[in-house]
């Protein structure tokens, strides 16, 4: 009896603006794949037009993610191979699919990453503030309360700081991170990659009073200056 063969899943980075960050190999993979499974179907159908790649495109964000994903799943056990894209960078950091690869990997599925950009690490090596060791944290929680006790948490972590933000959020975030860990040096980096790429380097009180200046637009990402270890 012959053993059965699994499709691959293909975890594949996209351009966070500039689509010539777009690698050959991410080309090939969404060429290849059975199914494209997509954050936003609408976003990434452009990506794919531009450069005239046709697929069996799927929607899998936060509210599909449970009947998408088990029909995804059995499609790779029946043997076809799943690219998984978000809408920028690498897919399974800050979206849906962070958790489904979970299940893949519990399945046998062989899970394969296919690098490309990454806003977290284009802003950390721009920063000017220490590349090692960091620790990226994400979206901080949306409700203040929330928010404080998290930051809390990660006080004293003796490590770089990255985190992302909306800009309806950025002020408020700030000023929370202003409370809770004291005006640390930090970089507020925005449209990376993009042709009105922006980079603004100070203390968190001088960013949000640059940001009074300038409104904010575009997703933010944050890097932070490292807090002090606890017992020193």
């Amino acid at each position: 009896m012959s053993e059965k063969t699994y499709g691959n899943l293909y975890l594949c980075a996209t351009p966070i603006g500039n689509l010539e960050d777009m690698t050959p190999r991410a080309l090939r993979m969404l060429q290849e794949a059975d199914i494209i499974a997509a954050e936003d179907t609408r976003h990434t159908l452009q990506l794919l037009n531009h450069f005239n790649i046709k697929g069996h495109l799927v929607r899998y964000d936060e509210h599909s993610k449970e009947k998408q994903g088990a029909y995804l799943l059995e499609a790779m056990l029946q043997g076809k191979n799943v690219t998984l894209v978000s809408d920028a960078g690498y897919p399974g950091i800050a979206d849906p699919a962070r958790l489904w690869r979970r299940k893949a990997i519990a399945a046998g599925i062989k899970v394969v990453p296919v690098p490309g950009a990454n806003a977290a690490l284009c802003a950390l090596i721009a920063s000017g503030l220490p590349a090692y060791p960091f620790f990226f944290g994400g979206f901080l929680p949306k409700s203040k309360k929330n928010r404080r006790e998290q930051l809390e948490l990660w006080k004293h972590i003796p490590a770089t700081m990255i985190l992302y933000e909306a800009p309806h959020r950025i002020d408020d975030v700030l000023e929370d991170i202003l409370t809770c860990w004291g005006d640390r040096p930090m970089a507020a980096a925005r449209e990376l990659t993009k042709l009105h790429e922006e980079f603004y380097r100070g203390t968190v009180s001088s960013t949000l009073a640059w940001l009074k200046e300038k409104p904010p637009r575009g997703e933010f990402c944050l890097i932070i200056g490292p807090g002090e270890a606890k017992g020193r």
